[in-house]
């Protein structure tokens, strides 16, 4: 899951970047918009389904659109984005900020009990975009690369690995710049059930609240791999609904690569 915290983008190169204290999380736990990725909401069924099918599905949730592989022992996921440039949707407020999220992780679909997970925040609001890189483990709140450039149009590979249950690390690589982010969490609340690989674009929470969801256009993973293999063909497939609108329409048109446009 995601919580949001704005990152500043200012040094370049290469940083490492070790886990926050106790003080620090609660610090950020109590900031009331403070970002968080949600467990996926579905729509008109049961995760439960889901399990043994080796067919693809189409499912529709609130929040979360992509792809999702449910299997066992899933260590390591990696994917590679080219950032895009989000705007207001249509009939949008020029004084409200939009947003949405593509992230690769372990577990949260069939497991819900912790997410080791790290992505790129877009946001448009009015004329301006602006974006940022976090990372996370679920059910804690998320917290952001603070130094660590991205621009529209830049390719960003994402990779997390689980080294056990409750350990881990997360690495953005930004192809574009050359800068590379690692973050290494170690024993974690929550553990990991190494049952879900996850390439997603999500509408995040901030406070109890889905945001305002933003015009993303389209976002493709490539190079979608699971412990080091491609193979989405039996992955399930989500798209975000909330009420009776559709917003995006994913896919996933080879082994390597899911795609996601905005349809909103």
């Amino acid at each position: 899951m995601r919580v949001v915290l704005v990152a500043s983008a200012l040094a370049w190169g290469s940083a490492v970047v070790s886990a926050s204290g106790f003080t620090e999380r609660r610090k950020r736990a109590a900031e009331p918009g403070v970002r968080r990725t949600g467990l996926p909401q579905l729509l008109g069924g049961d995760f439960d389904t889901l399990l043994g099918d080796n067919t693809t599905h189409a499912e529709y949730t609130s929040n979360w659109a992509g792809a999702v592989l449910i299997g066992t022992e899933y260590k390591t996921v990696s994917g590679t984005i080219v950032v895009p440039k989000p705007s207001m949707p249509a009939g949008g407020i020029s004084t409200r900020t939009y947003s949405a999220s593509a992230w690769v992780g372990i577990d949260g679909s069939t497991c819900q009990s912790a997410i080791l997970q790290t992505g790129v925040d877009f946001s448009a609001r009015g004329g301006t975009v602006t974006y940022e890189g976090w990372y996370e483990w679920y059910p804690d709140y998320s917290y952001r690369f603070s130094n660590f450039k991205i621009a529209g149009g830049d390719t960003i590979t994402m990779t997390v690995i689980a080294t056990s249950k409750n350990s881990g690390s997360v690495t953005l690589d930004n192809r574009t710049t050359g800068q590379s982010v690692t973050h290494t969490f170690t024993n974690q609340v929550g553990n990991l059930c190494h049952t879900n690989a996850e390439w997603i674009v999500e509408d995040f929470s901030q406070g109890n609240s889905l945001v305002p969801f933003a015009n993303f256009g389209t976002v493709a993973f490539t190079n979608a791999s699971a412990n080091g293999v491609i193979g989405l063909e039996k992955a399930v497939i989500y798209d975000i609904k909330q009420g009776n609108k559709v917003y995006t329409s994913c896919s996933s048109p080879s082994p390597s690569s899911v795609t996601c446009s905005y349809v909103g």
